[in-house]
């Protein structure tokens, strides 16, 4: 084994290794990975399976509403955070959208803590969000994004009615918006 090259200061003042080991989720949030199929003529990707009123593989979810929504190259939408509403989220995979996740609840086990998720980008998965984990989402890609989103109450825009709370963008802090540096 070759012997470890010494670094400038400043550099090992600032060196850090990746953790590529499995991250640690929030509490409730859950990621299926789907499954896509290919042929010459092109692709397709089983979304969901809906059995008896819920989601194959994702106990407890009954959706209510299926939306569409876009988002523009650079865009940060953020953050919801819903009371009672779980959001199960889709992005086509060819598109790249970052998730991410902070859970607010009080007394939860995983309080704090942050997560980040690409969706899209050739990695055909589901995320579901529960109530409490505040969320929001950045067109990291080139194009218009597509999110693909089922929700098991329905929307209501009325103030005194919608389950649909804000946050600051930054709440997280603004860092947390950014590309993973290679």
């Amino acid at each position: 084994m070759l012997p470890a090259m010494k670094l400038t200061p400043d550099a090992e003042g600032r060196y850090g290794r990746q953790d590529y080991g499995p991250r640690r989720l929030i509490e409730g949030v859950q990621l299926l990975p789907l499954r896509r199929f290919h042929d010459d003529a092109g692709s397709m990707t089983e979304l969901v399976r809906l059995t008896q009123g819920g989601v194959e593989g994702l106990s407890g979810f009954r959706p209510a509403q299926m939306n569409y929504a876009t988002l523009v190259p650079g865009a940060i939408k953020a953050f919801h955070v819903h009371r009672r509403q779980s959001d199960l989220w889709f992005v086509p995979p060819e598109d790249r959208v970052l998730l991410v996740m902070v859970d607010v609840r009080e007394g939860s086990p995983t309080g704090g803590l942050r997560m980040r998720v690409v969706l899209g980008d050739a990695n055909p998965m589901l995320a579901l969000v529960p109530p409490g984990v505040a969320h929001g989402c950045r067109n990291i890609g080139t194009a218009t994004a597509r999110i693909v989103y089922l929700t098991d109450l329905h929307f209501r825009p009325e103030p005194d009615s919608t389950d649909e709370g804000r946050l600051p963008w930054d709440f997280a802090g603004a860092e947390i918006w950014e590309p993973a540096k290679e």
